[in-house]
């Protein structure tokens, strides 16, 4: 028990757990859409880089620090618009981890959230998955499914297409 006039040394807020709850919404959201597509299978790869894209642009997307809740309906022309083809969604995303930064430093308080955006936007970055060459010469290679060449691509350029499509599908 801490007495008068002493302060806790467990950090911000007494030691209390900081659950980074925004993130996690912004998470489930992209999981939902992606499950409602049923264009992955959820314990794949290509299904998580999609997971990530789409709950790095929701999450990213929250300017008022409140993501919509029942609203979600609302935000998916945002959202649609955000992972367009012809936008620069990855110096979207750079310049907006930017400023949440600044503003966690500024705030000097534990941002969870923001730790696990980081995360993922890591591993989009980070990871290459192998995928069909769509700059390949057409007819170069026989029409079959797991045939044709392929080319390894980071994980945000097949996420962010896959979420974009998912929110199309819902």
């Amino acid at each position: 028990m801490l007495h008068r006039g002493h302060r806790s040394t467990e950090g911000p807020g007494g030691g209390e757990l900081t659950v980074p709850m925004a993130w996690l919404y912004a998470e489930y959201i992209a999981d939902e859409l992606l499950r409602t597509g049923d264009l992955m299978p959820p314990t794949s790869f290509e299904f998580r880089a999609g997971r990530d894209a789409l709950a790095l642009t929701i999450f990213l997307s929250d300017t008022d620090g409140e993501l919509p809740g029942i609203r979600v309906v609302t935000q998916l022309e945002t959202w649609l618009s955000l992972t367009a083809y012809d936008q620069p969604w990855q110096n979207w995303v750079a310049e907006r981890m930017s400023q949440l930064k600044a503003e966690a430093a500024r705030s000097d308080s534990p941002a969870p959230d923001l730790d696990l955006a980081e995360a993922a936007w890591r591993w989009l970055e980070e990871t290459e998955l192998l995928a069909p060459d769509l700059n390949a010469v057409p007819g170069g290679a026989p029409a079959g499914e797991d045939e044709g060449p392929k080319v390894w691509t980071p994980a945000w350029q097949l996420g962010l297409p896959l979420g974009h499509l998912a929110i199309h599908l819902f």
